[in-house]
C-alpha cells in the first residue's frame, strides 16, 4: 500500500507507458538534414541524378536480357525516385524550419539591439540638449573677445581724457607762471563739467572776480 501511494503522488511526473522510442540527438539530425537539403539544392546533384537515370535507361534497354535488372516500365526506378521524393520533402521542410528558427532568433536579437540603440540615442540627445542649455550660460570665446575689446576702447578713451586734462593743467600752470602766480603742481586735474565752465575759469581774474565783478566759484 505504501509503494502504491508513493507511485501515485501528484507532485511527481508520471512515467510514460507503452513502447519507448529510441532517443537520438535532434541537433545532429537537424544538421544532417540541412546538409542533405543543401546538397540536393545544387546543380551537381541534378547533373549526377540525370546521368544516373540516363545510364539506368540505356542499360535496361540495350543490355542483354539476362543482365537487365529493371526492364521496361522501370518499376524499380520509379520506386527509388518515389522514396527519394518522400524523404527529400520532410528533410527540406526540417531544414527550412531550422533556418526559420535561426532567422527568428536573429530578428529578435536585431530588435533588441535596435531598442538598446534607440534608448542610447535618446539618452545622448537629452545629454546634448542639457549641454547646450548649460553652455548657453557660459561665456564663449567671441563674447570674451568683444568684452576685452570694449574694455580696451574704454581704457584708451580714459587715457586720452587724462592726457587732455594734463595738457590743460600744463597750459593753466604756464599761464599762472606768466601772471606771477604759483603753479598748482598737478592739483585740480578734474575734468571740467562743460566748455562754459572752462571758459569761465580761464577768464577769471587773479583776485577771484570775473570780468563783470562777479566772484568766480
Amino acid at each position: 500500500m505504501a509503494d502504491q501511494r508513493r507511485t501515485e503522488r501528484l507532485d511527481q511526473p508520471r512515467e510514460p507507458r507503452g513502447v519507448k522510442l529510441p532517443r537520438f540527438d535532434a541537433e545532429a539530425f537537424g544538421r544532417w538534414s540541412e546538409g542533405i537539403a543543401r546538397g540536393m539544392g545544387t546543380a551537381n546533384f541534378i547533373v549526377v541524378m540525370t546521368v544516373v537515370i540516363a545510364i539506368w535507361f540505356v542499360w535496361n534497354t540495350l543490355a542483354p536480357a539476362d543482365l537487365r535488372f529493371d526492364p521496361y516500365t522501370f518499376t524499380f526506378l520509379t520506386l527509388v525516385l518515389s522514396l527519394q521524393a518522400s524523404y527529400a520533402a520532410p528533410l527540406i521542410l526540417l531544414a527550412q524550419n531550422r533556418q526559420a528558427d535561426r532567422d527568428r532568433v536573429a530578428l529578435e536579437e536585431d530588435r533588441r539591439r535596435a531598442t538598446a540603440q534607440k534608448a542610447d540615442t535618446e539618452y545622448l540627445a537629452r545629454e546634448i540638449a542639457a549641454l547646450r542649455i548649460a553652455l548657453g550660460e557660459v561665456a564663449t570665446r567671441d563674447f570674451l573677445r568683444s568684452e576685452l575689446a570694449r574694455l580696451a576702447e574704454e581704457l584708451d578713451e580714459v587715457g586720452q581724457r587724462r592726457q587732455r586734462l594734463e595738457r590743460r593743467q600744463q597750459e593753466k600752470d604756464s599761464r599762472q607762471e606768466r601772471r606771477g602766480q604759483r603753479p598748482t603742481d598737478g592739483v585740480g586735474l578734474e575734468e571740467p563739467r562743460d566748455d562754459l565752465d572752462g571758459d569761465f575759469t580761464r577768464d577769471a581774474r587773479p583776485d577771484g572776480t570775473g570780468p563783470r565783478g562777479q566772484r568766480a566759484d
